[in-house]
């Protein structure tokens, strides 16, 4: 038996709401804590459709969006990639329904980057379910922020709990679906 307990029982634990975000689209100010699911997607980067057929591959394109993006130098990209790829080493962040939570602390971010990636066709991740990952919600964040990351995921992972709510992220093919996967009623229980 897996020491990591289930994740969604985990995650239910941790703060609900998510800092807003500053200018810079995929860096999240962790000093704001009045946002919300919206407020937070409006700064993620969504990458729809990947192309890896592997987990080395998966962080290789997640390494490849941030230098894409502008947040960190071309010359650095072989860094990020590192950090990603020790992380996974430690513990694979493979969790369960399809999802992984590929994760690094990095020097060379300076408040936290958020990615959101999907691959259709699925791909081997080491899930605690055995089941090929097919969405990706991907941080970096520098090595002195302990806890932004952990809000991030809680909140992104509390609603794809839902299994409604990935097979609509699963679907979504631009940013705006991507948001409105994870919009719902007030008060409606996912």
């Amino acid at each position: 038996m897996d020491n990591r307990g289930d994740f969604w029982e985990n995650t239910a634990r941790l703060p609900h709401r998510i800092p807003r975000t500053g200018p810079s689209a995929g860096i999240a100010n962790v000093n704001d804590t009045s946002s919300t699911p919206a407020d937070f997607l409006s700064q993620t980067f969504f990458v729809p459709a990947l192309a890896a057929t592997d987990k080395p591959g998966v962080l290789a394109e997640l390494a490849d969006v941030v230098v894409a993006r502008g947040i960190v130098r071309p010359e650095d990209r072989d860094a990020v990639l590192a950090a990603l790829v020790e992380r996974e080493e430690k513990m694979s962040t493979g969790m369960q329904y399809g999802i992984a939570i590929p994760h690094a602390k990095t020097e060379l971010v300076d408040r936290l980057v958020t990615m959101i990636a999907v691959s259709k066709a699925g791909v081997p991740f080491e899930t605690l379910d055995g089941e090929p990952a097919s969405i990706f919600i991907a941080t970096l964040s520098p090595p002195s922020d302990a806890n932004s990351h952990i809000r991030f995921l809680a909140v992104v992972t509390r609603q794809l709990a839902n299994r409604r709510v990935r097979e609509k992220v699963l679907a979504a093919a631009t940013k705006e679906d991507l948001s409105a996967a994870f919009e719902r009623p007030e008060g409606a229980a996912l």
